[in-house]
């Protein structure tokens, strides 16, 4: 069901406003698209003046930047670790602007709109810590 975003139809006081003409299609918005975790699905729209609106249904990489080295990569996405927007968010994998994510570079924050622009932005908060060359770790690995 589409929601309408005109203007309210009652007063401050809670009298009621008489509406001088109807309503227009410019008013209506659309439902909240949630932006999953999972295999790349988008969907094009629409929108208003012919403009193309990107919708992500699920995606699994992000645009990670580092802001020390300000270098951008494309990282995969492990996991939603924390959403402001709603706390069942994180268990069902949702993601929004400033959810908080795990990726294959370490845990960064949203700062696109996925439902909006078709893409997952974000910065990098704590980068992963890699081995160093002389540890246990990085050794078996190069075995």
């Amino acid at each position: 069901m589409a929601k309408w975003q005109g203007r309210s139809l009652t007063k401050s006081t809670g009298g009621r406003i008489w509406a001088r003409r109807k309503k227009r299609k410019r008013e209506i918005g659309s439902e909240f698209v949630e932006a999953k975790l999972g295999p790349a699905k988008r969907v094009e729209l629409r929108g208003g003046g012919g403009k193309k609106k990107l919708r992500i249904l699920s995606t699994d990489i992000a645009d990670v930047m580092d802001p020390k080295t300000k270098q951008t990569k494309k990282a995969k996405i492990l996991t939603v670790v924390d959403n402001p927007a709603n706390p069942h968010f994180v268990r069902r994998n949702v993601l929004t602007k400033g959810a908080i994510i795990n990726t294959e570079l370490g845990r960064a924050r949203v700062t696109s709109r996925p439902g909006q622009t078709g893409i997952v932005s974000a910065v990098l908060i704590e980068a992963k810590e890699e081995p160093a060359a002389g540890t246990p770790a990085s050794q078996e690995s190069a075995g």
